[in-house]
């Protein structure tokens, strides 16, 4: 944080000027009694400060004094003039009226017997009470200098007082202050406060030194009034004015306050290192300042000072991205609801931009090398889409782009990412995937357009990669129907609406059935068939297909065991995993806990995985194949040849069998289809897999599978997918018979 100065403006000459007189209010009807005692009074002084003298010859004009004068020490008052009681009646208006509790008042009279009584002597605190006759020069002196000792102290305790009230309101209010400059204007106002008098005032900055360079740069200035003004966010050397220079530059070397009679120079201490300094100057005389009540001020201006501080950082956090120096998630909240508020039906747009596998990436290249990649991303999209834009982070790899839909639209997204950024020397082909929600259903608040963008983003990430999705009351309405399904899909699990069905396998060399796949099922409550194709991807993306994998093993393999009771040997039971189960770290063990539990052998197990395995990453995911098969159980790799990068892949992963997927197999019908199977084919018997062929659903299609060599296949041909119940009697009636 920077530190801080304060200059006050120039007065002028003030050299020579005599100290403060002590005001004497003298009130009589007689003016013999003024003139002796200005005679009196005229040249002495009394605790180091001379006398000024203010006449009045009623207790009318007494009054209009008070009105119009301020600091007067003692009253020096006759009790009967006017009226017999008009003396008594200006000491009410002193004390009840005008509330001058300060003020010393001395009672003359000319006559002994007028005296007031002792209550009510007592009750408007009058000092003393003397006989005309009686006051002497000399005693005239000490009655005044006991009057004006007790004046004395009783205005430093109200100015104590008054100071530490402005101390606890100038904290209050400086703490509230959003920045360096609005804390540093405020300042200026609770000094002159303190100090009690008009001034104008300058602050200015010194910054810390920089991280390479142990000198402190030049300050600067960073709030300013009166004739100063014109000098806010000026270097303070621009100021000209030597004096004020010197006397701030002494406080922040020496590190104290000086106070003088027409000039203080404050300093705020901050810590050993930091502080700032404030110069005031005024045209007239600076009341004394009790110098603890100064002390305290000034370490709790300090404090405030630090507080601000802690404030603007606070704020920079809430509305700033702290890794890339620019807006955050906050920030484009409070812009869109701004422009919302400007045109509620125009033409600006929002996108949300993800980076395309970053996490991969990072991975491969470092999180050195990740964080560049993000910076040179928002530098890219905040120059390439131009003025009037907008562009923030919102987490990880996702930015926000505002602007007008003409220039922000899906081909220009497109065209941000098309040429490779330049990364540590590395030019790194990226694409992204975004969201675009339009800026145009009225005072909809930010935040709405905001998740309506997400929802954008995460259809067009669902799509592939470098794909764009614009938001659309049929998008809004395909969201609310998956999140209906997967509030359905959480009761159906828990109230049993699951079941599995069991598709034969069938051997092609002595048509004998040795085993089945368990195939999971949803029937809901009104009987409704629910496709697997619809549930399955909102049960990943859910995170509840770990529970209902675990579950579907477990049912699959107690079935396995009555299956192959009724068929008098073992059957081998093929169960589908998701990628998102194999991605946990206890998959193999659960699967092996599962073996366990239900006594299967591991022989009679088979797991099924499909190529989008190799996007969880291949390291992660051998390693718990490469156990379950040493546990004795068999891999397969399913729907070969339509996923993902199949052949940069196959020879890494432990698998036994490969299933040709079905589209191959119909696909034998023509000669073009039949060239890429029988491809597949070779593959496999190279890599030693036994092939399974799916889909065949005809003699013709299963004579071809046996030509071209696959082991097995399953299919309509050979059984629907069953019940547990079907299925034993479909086994009984073939009685072997299975082609």
């Amino acid at each position: 944080m920077d530190e801080l100065l304060v200059l006050e403006g120039e007065p002028g000459d003030v050299a020579g000027l005599m100290p403060m007189p002590w005001r004497i209010l003298v009130v009589d009807d007689d003016a013999d009694v003024h003139e002796v005692t200005a005679f009196a009074l005229g040249s002495i002084s009394i605790l180091g400060r001379p006398l000024e003298l203010l006449h009045a010859h009623s207790a009318g004009q007494a009054g209009k004094i008070l009105d119009n004068v301020a600091e007067i020490a003692v009253v020096l008052l006759d009790v009967v003039m006017e009226s017999e009681d008009a003396g008594l009646q200006l000491v009410k208006l002193v004390r009840n009226d005008r509330r001058l509790d300060s003020t010393r008042i001395i009672l003359r009279t000319g006559q002994a017997g007028q005296a007031p009584e002792a209550e009510t002597i007592a009750r408007y605190d009058i000092n003393d009470y003397k006989t005309k006759s009686e006051l002497t020069q000399a005693r005239l002196f000490t009655s005044l200098t006991t009057a004006l000792r007790s004046y004395d102290q009783l205005r430093r305790l109200e100015r104590s007082r008054q100071g530490l009230e402005i101390i606890v309101n100038a904290s209050n209010q400086l703490n509230a202050k959003p920045g360096l400059r609005a804390f540093a204007e405020g300042l200026l106002t609770q000094i002159t406060a303190l100090i009690g008098v008009e001034s104008e005032g300058v602050i200015c900055a010194v910054p810390l030194p920089l991280d390479n360079d142990s000198a402190p740069r030049e300050p600067r200035i960073v709030a300013a009034s009166g004739r100063f003004t014109p000098f806010t966010e000026h270097r303070l050397a621009e100021l000209n004015d030597a004096r004020i220079a010197a006397a701030l530059a002494t406080a922040l070397h020496d590190r104290r306050t000086t106070i003088e009679r027409f000039s203080a120079t404050f300093f705020f201490p901050k810590s050993d290192e930091e502080g700032f300094a404030a110069f005031v100057e005024t045209t007239q005389p600076i009341p004394e300042v009790d110098r603890d009540l100064i002390d305290v001020f000034c370490s709790n201006i300090a404090l405030c000072a630090k507080n601000v501080d802690l404030v603007a950082e606070l704020r920079r956090d809430a509305f700033v991205d702290r890794q890339l120096g620019m807006p955050n998630r906050t920030a484009l909240l409070v812009e869109l609801n701004r422009r919302i508020q400007i045109d509620p039906h125009g033409k600006d747009v929002l996108a949300i931009i993800d980076i395309d596998q970053f996490a991969t990436i990072n991975d491969i290249l470092g999180h050195h090398y990740g964080d560049l990649l993000l910076r040179t991303t928002a530098v890219h999209l905040g120059e390439f889409f131009g003025a009037g834009k907008f562009v923030a982070r919102l987490a990880g790899d996702a930015f926000a782009v505002v602007g007008d839909r003409d220039a922000l639209n899906p081909e220009s997204i497109q065209r941000c990412f098309s040429d490779p950024f330049e990364v540590m020397g590395i030019r790194q082909p990226i694409s992204a995937c975004a969201g675009l929600v339009a800026l145009d259903r009225g005072s909809e608040p930010g935040a709405e357009y905001l998740k309506d963008g997400y929802l954008a983003m995460k259809r067009a990430k669902d799509s592939g990669l470098a794909q764009t999705m614009v938001f659309s009351n049929d998008l809004a309405s395909d969201v609310r129907s998956r999140a209906r399904l997967l509030h359905s899909l959480r009761s159906a699990y828990e109230s049993g609406q699951f079941f599995l069905a069991y598709q034969p396998q069938i051997d092609l060399i002595d048509d004998r059935l040795v085993g089945a796949e368990a195939l999971l099922r949803w029937r809901a409550a009104d009987g409704t068939m629910i496709p697997p194709a619809r549930f399955i991807p909102i049960a990943e993306k859910s995170g509840l297909i770990v529970d209902m994998g675990r579950w579907l093993l477990r049912e699959a393999l107690l079935a396995r065991q009555r299956l192959s009771a009724a068929a008098t040997f073992e059957l081998r039971m093929a169960v589908n995993v998701s990628p998102v189960q194999v991605r946990r770290p206890d998959f193999a063990n659960m699967v092996i806990e599962v073996l366990r539990e239900t006594a299967t052998p591991a022989s009679a197990l088979e797991i099924e995985i499909t190529e989008s395995v190799a996007i969880a990453g291949l390291d992660a995911v051998i390693g718990q194949f490469e156990a379950l098969r040493r546990y004795g159980v068999t891999v397969a790799l399913d729907d070969f040849g339509t996923g993902y990068s199949s052949l940069s892949y196959l020879d890494r992963l432990p698998i036994d069998s490969l299933k040709i997927d079905r589209s191959f197999v119909l696909a034998l019908e023509c000669d073009q289809g039949e060239r890429i199977t029988r491809t597949i084919v070779v593959l496999g018997r190279e890599m030693g897999l036994r092939l399974i062929a799916e889909g065949v659903e005809s003699l013709a299609l299963r004579d071809k599978v046996v030509e071209i060599g696959c082991h097995e296949a399953q299919g309509y041909l050979f059984g629907r997918p069953m019940n547990e119940r079907e299925f034993i009697d479909w086994f009984t009636q073939r009685q072997g018979k299975f082609a």
